[in-house]
């Protein structure tokens, strides 16, 4: 059976979808952006400060259903400048630097809500 995860540590869902669904021990986080739960505003124009909201946000939600970053299986992430790459990779690394690291793909896309520079959704485990 399927079970909506929800955290008020991470920007609520704004349209008809879930913060995470987690499925028998797997854990499906919807796409996060660099939103601030706190205010609701992206926070800042930075593509590396936006890419710490993000694994924050994501973090956050991970805990809520149980799980954490060294559980996620893969993770998902579109870029609106491919140039920002090795800007994005810097901050990623350092969240994901010990034991087997979670598989990736990287995509190009022509915008994101609130003119996010990235957006990451994943996969993890209990």
């Amino acid at each position: 059976m399927k079970k909506e995860i929800k955290t008020q540590l991470a920007p609520q869902a704004i349209g008809p979808y879930s913060q995470a669904v987690e499925y028998g021990n797997l854990i499906f986080c919807s796409g996060q952006i660099g939103i601030n739960y706190q205010t609701g505003d992206l926070i800042s124009d930075d593509i590396q400060l936006q890419t710490q909201q993000v694994i924050t946000n994501i973090r956050n939600i991970l805990e809520a259903a149980g799980s954490a970053l060294d559980k996620v299986l893969q993770m998902q992430v579109f870029l609106v400048n491919l140039d920002d790459f090795v800007l994005f990779n810097e901050v990623y690394a350092q969240y994901f630097d010990a034991g087997v690291k979670p598989a990736r793909f990287t995509v190009v896309v022509s915008s994101l809500p609130k003119n996010a520079k990235i957006e990451i959704a994943c996969i993890a485990y209990k």
